[in-house]
């Protein structure tokens, strides 16, 4: 019998984090373990078993991953070939000619598809979409014998101008799939039928890329679920936000390149507004990285493309998630210009900090902490053992304090300056270098590391205050839970704005979305997923004509697509982006994005209030700011009452995280159990 608890489950470069709630009593759980690198389904099986006894306790897991994304930042996907028309073997090493370094004429970049693994074929179509050279099937065939030849896992087919007529890359697809040993084939258009073809073969090469990789990894843990008699439904979280099925998820991988992260994002957006908050900006600190998006107007931001690593183009709508190498796990060191740099090396949960006492002797981040007091060397968070304060200090001043002649303290000091420092850089450029002012946003920072650095990053980028949730290190798990069902469907027009004078052009491309509206209405009928109210959202890719970068505008109602609405809803969305609009330049519709999201039900956040209103008792502690040990009172944060508050120095702490409020800042807690800090003034 299936249970009535949701068990949402976000893995990972360090941790994995756990939210458990029950759908009928509204009691929850949380949990935070070590991740297993190399093995996470070992993780994801120990983070599930720490809030059920049972997995037949369990109705629904929902799980956001960062598998493909690291098997495409570490290159370990599987040995991919391309099958494409004749001339363009070389479009996804060619790009779009641009550089790794932008002001130098040197660097490289190495395509996941080897030069002899991308083959070509005798066809073509025409960009109006005719069969200029029909596809000679027995080509195709000999080509892809010629890959598995070769040792080839996964194949990806991809002919130019396909999004114009799909005829021949279509046959040549089920000629692959006939012969080929495993359902590891992908077919570009039908993954992205929209014009470009660099950025459709690189997002269907990637993709076959991940398909072995990620499709063992959820078969993994299907089957671990299935032995522990789990018999309810398992769900992926995808870039956009939205939950799909695992199955959905083995045949497309590309979409869940930045899962955990956007999981984190929802439930921010989520828990935000209900605390009166819709400008916000994320700050997902975690081990391995810092994870950057912003909220705006109670809005997440979403885009329609992203790179994972230089020339590792994903065109597939998703959040817009800025990353920088900067987690709990960064290590700090000296480079021989006697600079202090953090990162992007990690030493990840194995073998983790200095301070974890298991062959690593390099500091990170998380060793300054612990050196400053900021830590509880007897309580660290993840269930670990006590963490050795003597080799935190040893490793701070071998690698960092010797080199600059610093001691221990101000050594561990200038690394967290530093690690700030290169945070606040991440948040301005989704925030000023996007139009928005800080001021008028507040930071939501979380991950087991996210707080610890809340009050630096006010101080130094000048936002409004900081929202800590209740329970911090485990919020992208808690996203997972309450992520909506969501399919994305792209298809190229390419007509002028002016051709909507025309009644006729209204009624094809009016024709045209209906028809992608009920399809993917049918897909989220047919996914299995549960969900209530559906919403379905259109949007046109627009430009001028003659530009190369477009701008996402969103059609209410495509029953008013008259010439002179489109025009404006470009003008407004033109002017908000880049501030003026261009006169007597044609405007083109490129592409029509079509969405559909199914609301799944959401926690309601009055759920984590504080139930008491006794302040408990608290300790002191020599806490190390601005150049001086302080005598710092540590609170329990979960004990803590509604509207309780504190100016800095404190510290705060929890199972999943610890907050930091520095001298200079004050903590209230809302009616929420939400930690605001703001700045004394």
């Amino acid at each position: 019998m299936t249970g009535q608890r949701v068990i949402g489950i976000d893995v990972g470069g360090t941790f994995t984090d756990v939210f458990c709630i029950d759908e009928v009593t509204g009691d929850f759980s949380v949990a935070k373990v070590p991740s297993t690198r190399g093995d996470e389904a070992s993780g994801f099986m120990r983070g599930v078993s720490s809030v059920v006894s049972a997995f037949t306790q369990a109705s629904a897991v929902v799980h956001g991953t960062t598998v493909g994304t690291n098997a495409l930042l570490e290159r370990k996907g599987a040995r991919t070939g391309l099958i494409t028309t004749q001339g363009f073997a070389d479009v996804l090493e060619m790009r779009r000619r641009d550089r790794p370094n932008t002001w130098g004429l040197w660097g490289d970049f190495v395509p996941v598809v080897d030069r002899d693994l991308r083959l070509e074929v005798n066809e073509r179509v025409g960009a109006d979409g005719s069969i200029v050279t029909p596809v000679d099937v027995d080509e195709v065939v000999r080509q892809a014998h010629a890959l598995l030849d070769a040792g080839v896992e996964a194949c990806c087919v991809a002919f130019i101008n396909a999004y114009a007529n799909d005829a021949n890359e279509r046959i040549a697809v089920e000629a692959v799939r006939s012969i080929w040993p495993n359902s590891h084939v992908t077919s570009a258009v039908e993954l992205l039928p929209e014009v470009r073809e660099f950025e459709r073969t690189s997002t269907a090469a990637l993709n076959a890329y991940l398909q072995p990789v990620v499709g063992n990894y959820l078969e993994q843990l299907e089957v671990a679920l299935a032995d522990g008699s789990f018999g309810g439904s398992f769900f992926i979280v995808q870039s956009n936000g939205g939950v799909m099925t695992s199955s959905a998820a083995r045949s497309l991988p590309i979409r869940t390149a930045l899962s955990g992260p956007a999981a984190g994002v929802i439930a921010s957006a989520h828990i935000a507004g209900a605390a009166g908050f819709n400008n916000v900006i994320t700050c997902d600190m975690g081990g391995t990285s810092f994870d950057v998006a912003v909220i705006a107007g109670g809005e997440v931001v979403t885009g329609s493309q992203t790179a994972v690593d230089f020339g590792l183009v994903i065109r597939t709508p998703m959040i817009e998630i800025s990353t920088i190498g900067a987690g709990g796990g960064s290590i700090a060191w000296v480079d021989a210009g006697g600079i202090l740099r953090i990162g992007p090396e990690s030493a990840g949960s194995v073998p983790g900090p200095a301070c974890y006492a298991r062959g690593n002797d390099r500091p990170t981040v998380t060793d300054a902490h612990l050196v400053l007091g900021r830590l509880n060397a007897a309580v660290p968070i993840g269930g670990l053992e006590k963490l050795d304060l003597a080799a935190a200090r040893s490793a701070i001043f071998e690698h960092v304090g010797a080199p600059l002649n610093l001691s221990p303290e101000a050594a561990a000091e200038a690394v967290l300056k530093v690690a700030t420092s290169r945070m606040a850089g991440a948040l301005r450029i989704v925030s000023i270098e996007r139009g928005h002012d800080p001021s008028e946003f507040v930071a939501m920072p979380f991950g087991g590391a996210g707080a610890l650095h809340a009050c630096g990053l006010l101080a130094d980028v000048g936002l409004s205050a900081a929202l800590v949730p209740r329970y911090p290190g485990v919020t992208s798990a808690l996203g997972c839970t309450i992520a909506d069902a969501r399919h994305d469907v792209v298809q190229t027009c390419n007509i002028g704005v002016a051709d909507l004078s025309d009644p006729a052009q209204v009624t094809r491309l009016q024709a045209r979305l209906a028809a992608t509206e009920a399809d993917v209405r049918v897909f989220l009928s047919d996914s299995g997923l549960e969900y209530g109210e559906v919403t379905v959202q259109h949007e046109f890719d627009m430009s001028y004509v003659g530009q190369t970068h477009m701008v996402q505008v969103a059609v209410d109602d495509v029953s008013l697509l008259t010439e002179s609405r489109v025009q404006a809803l470009f003008d407004a969305q033109y002017l908000a982006t880049y501030g003026r609009v261009l006169d007597n330049i044609a405007v083109r519709i490129l592409s029509a994005r079509t969405s559909i999201v199914g609301t799944r039900p959401k926690i309601d956040p009055v759920v984590f209030a504080p139930t008491s209103s006794v302040v408990p008792e608290h300790q002191i502690r020599q806490v190390f700011f601005d150049g001086q040990w302080h005598d710092t009172p540590i609170f329990d944060r979960l004990a803590l009452p509604v509207d309780w508050s504190i100016d800095g120095p404190a510290i705060l702490e929890q199972a999943d995280a610890t907050i930091v409020v520095e001298p200079g800042f004050t903590a209230t807690v809302d009616g929420q159990g939400n930690l605001i800090i703001r700045a004394l003034t």
